[in-house]
């Protein structure tokens, strides 16, 4: 749906691109990761197992900055995934105010099991765009993000 705001052609451009995006990431998100629910894990909790799978243990400041929450709301997330075994928090030798974040070897397990389904998952979503239409998005997200720095 466009946008009605009867504002300048430039506003009305970025108004309706930007509700277009908006809705595009609502809904690949929902369908992407849909699975998830299924193996009694948020979009958070995955975030965080994968974070911590690839990018190794950090800090939980840090690890907020990559899956793009708060701290705040990460304290809980990280809480709900050490009650069920798969991370850890420890205390940083080097600076006790520090708290690094770690996967348990439950959590290794349970975030390995499920990355084929995931990729699978973002796979079949973005098979709607050709291999050449995938690369001009990425590209075009990326600069967009940045703020149209290159």
């Amino acid at each position: 749906m466009p946008t009605h705001w009867e504002g300048s052609t430039e506003e009305r451009i970025a108004l309706d691109a930007y509700i277009k995006l908006w809705r595009a990431s609502q809904s690949v998100e929902s369908r992407a990761n849909r699975h998830l629910g299924d193996h009694d894990l948020t979009l958070s909790q995955f975030s965080v197992l994968e974070a911590l799978l690839f990018l190794g243990p950090m800090t939980q400041r840090k690890l907020a900055d990559k899956i793009l929450r708060t701290s705040g709301n990460l304290t809980m997330v990280i809480d709900n995934l050490e009650r069920s075994g798969f991370v850890r928090r420890e205390r940083n030798e080097k600076d006790r105010r520090e708290v690094i974040v770690r996967l348990t070897d439950e959590g290794r397990a349970k975030v390995e099991n499920l990355m084929d389904e995931h990729v699978k998952g973002i796979v079949e979503v973005f098979s709607a765009l050709s291999e050449d239409e995938q690369v001009v998005l990425a590209r075009l997200c990326k600069k967009l993000g940045v703020g149209g720095a290159t």
